[in-house]
Formats: C-alpha cells, sequence, structure tokens
C-alpha cells in the first residue's frame, strides 16, 4: 500500500498550485510576491509571512510582506546570524522557534508580536548555492498543519520565490544596462562623436594593420593604439570590436583628455550619491557601461595619477569600487587604449607608471600618418568628398591639379582635416570644379615649402 505520509496534502498542492500562477505573471513583481504571500495566510493560515531579502549593504531588509506596516518593515533588518531569520540565512537551514514568547532567539524586532501567534518558522531562500533571501512566517493557534509540513511547504516555495526573484533582479538588471546604455549612445551621438564606418585605405602600412587587428580581434587582448591626432586611432579599436566576440555587447568609449582629472574616475568608475557636492544620484561609470564588451579609452596619456593607480587595479584584478563607495564590483571588459604621446618618455619622466604601461602595451598598433600613406589620401579624398556632395546636396569636382595639391599636402591634421576639407570644399566650391588656385585658397596654410615635401 502507497505510504502518504511523506506526501503533499492536497490543500498544500494547491497552495503551490496557486502562487505557481501568481510568479508566471511577471509584470509586477511586487504584486505576484504580496499576493503569493496572500496565499500562505488564506490557505495556511500562517501570519506575518515576509520575505527578507539580502540587499547591497549584506543585510536582510523586508521586500514584501503582509501583517508588517511601513514602520515595522523599515526596522525588521537583520544580519546573518542574528536572531533567528539571519541564522536561517547564515546556516542556510531551516530555523524554528517553537515558542516566539519564551526563545531568546526570537528577536520580533517589529514589536508586531501577539498572544495569538505560537511559533516562527524561518526558511532561506537559496539559488545558484547563493542564499538571496529568507522566507518567514508566524504559526498560530489556528494554523492547522505542523513543524515538519510547515517547513517542508515553505522550502519548496522558497526556492520557487527565490528562483521568480532572482529572475526579475536579472531582468531589472539588464533593463538598467539597456537604459544606460541608451543614453550613453544618445549622449555620443548629440555630442557627434561618431564614426564614418570601417578604415578606408590600401597601403602597405594598412593592409599590416588590418592583418593584424585579424589576428587578435578574437582574443580579449590589451591593445595599444599609436599614433598622431587624427589618424584614425578610434576606427581601429571600433573595427577590434566589430570583429570581436564581443560584437553584440556594448562598445564604450571616453576621451580622457576631455575630461577634467577631478571627474575621470567618476566617468571611469561611476560614484555613489552624495559621493561629491554634485553627485546627486548613483551614476554607473564606463566600465560598468561596458561589461561584456569594450572600453576604448582614447588618450590615455592624460589620465591622472590617481586614476592610473585604479586603472591599474581593474586591469589586474578585473574589479573597482564607485567613488564614494565600497562595495566591489565585478566587469568581464576588453581594453583598447590610445595615445598620441610617447609614454616611453613620460615612464622615464615619472608621469606615467611604468607598470601600467606594460599591462597597456600588450600589442601596440602604430598607425601612420596620412602623409605617410601615398595613394590612400586619393581614396580617403574620395569618400568624404561623396558623403560631402550628400549632406550638403551640392555637386562639385576636383581638378586632377587640385588633387596633385591634397596629395602632396602634409596633412598635419590627418583624417580629421582631410575631413573638414571636404567639406570646405563642397561648400565653398562650384560646378565647374576646384581648380589648383581654388585649393590653395581652400587651404590657407599651404605654402610653397608644403607643395616641395612630401614625407
Amino acid at each position: 500500500m502507497f505510504d502518504c505520509q511523506s506526501c503533499l496534502s492536497n490543500r498544500e498542492l494547491s497552495v503551490l498550485y496557486e502562487i505557481a500562477m501568481h510568479i508566471s505573471d511577471s509584470r509586477d513583481t511586487i504584486k505576484s510576491l504580496e499576493q503569493s504571500l496572500s496565499v500562505l495566510k488564506q490557505s495556511l493560515k500562517l501570519e506575518n509571512c515576509a520575505i527578507y531579502r539580502v540587499e547591497a549593504d549584506e543585510k536582510l531588509h523586508i521586500y514584501v510582506s503582509n501583517g508588517f506596516n511601513k514602520y515595522q518593515q523599515t526596522v525588521s533588518e537583520y544580519r546573518f546570524g542574528e536572531g533567528a531569520t539571519g541564522l536561517a540565512a547564515q546556516t542556510r537551514e531551516p530555523v524554528v522557534i517553537p515558542n516566539i514568547h519564551s526563545d531568546t532567539l526570537f528577536l520580533n524586532k517589529s514589536g508586531n508580536r501577539s498572544a495569538e501567534m505560537v511559533s516562527y518558522i524561518a526558511v532561506p531562500m537559496i539559488v545558484e548555492n547563493n542564499v538571496c533571501g529568507v522566507l518567514a512566517a508566524n504559526l498560530t493557534k489556528s494554523t492547522e498543519i505542523n513543524f515538519d509540513e510547515t517547513v517542508k511547504i515553505l522550502t519548496i516555495i522558497s526556492s520557487l520565490l527565490g528562483h521568480f526573484l532572482n529572475s526579475q533582479n536579472i531582468l531589472s538588471q539588464e533593463k538598467e544596462r539597456l537604459t544606460d546604455l541608451k543614453k550613453y549612445y544618445k549622449m555620443e551621438w548629440d555630442s557627434k562623436v561618431h564614426n564614418f564606418g570601417d578604415i578606408i585605405g590600401d597601403s602597405l602600412q594598412m593592409q599590416i594593420i588590418y592583418k593584424v587587428i585579424n589576428r587578435i580581434a578574437q582574443s580579449d587582448v590589451t591593445v595599444l593604439v599609436r599614433g598622431e591626432t587624427g589618424t584614425g586611432k578610434e576606427l581601429v579599436a571600433a573595427a577590434i570590436h566589430k570583429r570581436s566576440k564581443r560584437a553584440d555587447e556594448p562598445f564604450v568609449k571616453i576621451n580622457c583628455a576631455a575630461i577634467a582629472d577631478s571627474l575621470i574616475e567618476s566617468e571611469l568608475f561611476g560614484h555613489e550619491k552624495g559621493a561629491f557636492t554634485d553627485a546627486k544620484e548613483m551614476r554607473k561609470g564606463r566600465f560598468e557601461l561596458a561589461n561584456g564588451g569594450t572600453l576604448f579609452l582614447d588618450e590615455i596619456g592624460d589620465i591622472s595619477a590617481s586614476a592610473q593607480v585604479k586603472l591599474l587595479r581593474v586591469l589586474q584584478e578585473r574589479e573597482f569600487e564607485r567613488v564614494g563607495g565600497n562595495k566591489t564590483i565585478k566587469v568581464n571588459v576588453r581594453l583598447i587604449a590610445a595615445t598620441n604621446r610617447n609614454l616611453e618618455e613620460m615612464v622615464k619622466k615619472g608621469e606615467f607608471r611604468e607598470d601600467l604601461y606594460y599591462r597597456l602595451n600588450v600589442i601596440p598598433i602604430d598607425l601612420p600618418p596620412l602623409r605617410k600613406r601615398g595613394d590612400d589620401i586619393r581614396l580617403l579624398v574620395n569618400f568624404f568628398l561623396a558623403r560631402a556632395i550628400k549632406n550638403h546636396k551640392k555637386q562639385t569636382i576636383i581638378t586632377e591639379e587640385a588633387m596633385e595639391i591634397l596629395m602632396s599636402y602634409p596633412w598635419p591634421g590627418n583624417i580629421r582635416e582631410l575631413e573638414n576639407t571636404m567639406e570646405r570644399v563642397v561648400l565653398m566650391g562650384s560646378d565647374d570644379g576646384i581648380s589648383a588656385e581654388d585649393m590653395q585658397l581652400l587651404l590657407p596654410a599651404l605654402s610653397s615649402n608644403h607643395l616641395k615635401i612630401k614625407e
């Protein structure tokens, strides 16, 4: 004959079914959990049911409850090991207090103990081998199931609610991450700091760089891109990211030279509310925004000494704390840095940490200046000219004589200067085309020496 002593009763199975139905609706987490606790009260006659959640301060705080007012919820917080609730979290085992009126382990922080209440049970909520909270309830004189049955049903329910709560937390964090990224990318777009596409160029120097990019893209190795201002260091970083296994994750960038020394740490690592005068709310830094993806640190040679120390720690330990905070945050970020400065000379002068330099300079990529890229100048001229014509809806052509001037010009501002020059060509040019004389007017810095020199 089948022994049903260890089976769940029909009533208990009904409770599980009702709770499962409530948490299947994930549109409102709080409401779903409140309805689940109401089932425990109505069907099992359990009072003061509460879900304690482990918060950032490593304490157990009431997340959802019935039978507690707002003040009682606030004061009912427990450290791990404190009282029956904290003990359940610490030992990872259910804690049963048979008589709450005589057992000092029942701390009654909320002060809502009544004569009707008899016992207290706290069951840990364990998800992926981590305690995320505690499910607790009082047994009263009208509760019909005994300790063993209550522990058994609450253990099952704690697992259901724990996994539900964990799933909702993951979804909430992902929504928050996407919201932060949306704000970040909107900020990037609004400030017109956006790429024009993949790198353009067929010169031997660029062919070598393409081979390096393809060879290292799939790894997580740190890359240091070096070159003069305007040579396309950001494009190289973007090309590495696009071809990496992180291509579907964020590509976050920051220009270290454009941010004041007093703010660079907050930009990189984020800050807690009240960390400094203008910190009115918590803000995530670029490392958190780039988690899972790639972080591009442009002009790394301009980073402050204190930020260098923290950056070195992130590279070594993959963790950091926000400014004004003490919670350690772990990140999985691929780092690409860029500079137009001589870091070796800065190391000798003590302006840049030697250990950080070696951490960054794992794979160096040296970009050639535009004046050394030969026919790539012609390719870039045609590319930017076509784009400017499309943007301004104005047709113009560059004569071969004018093109020769462009090919001979040393381009001290490199690709960025060439792009701006093509904007001027389209805006100032005519349908008859740009002659050599016109080009010299459009390049006021051009001198006879520039025409003779082709490095």
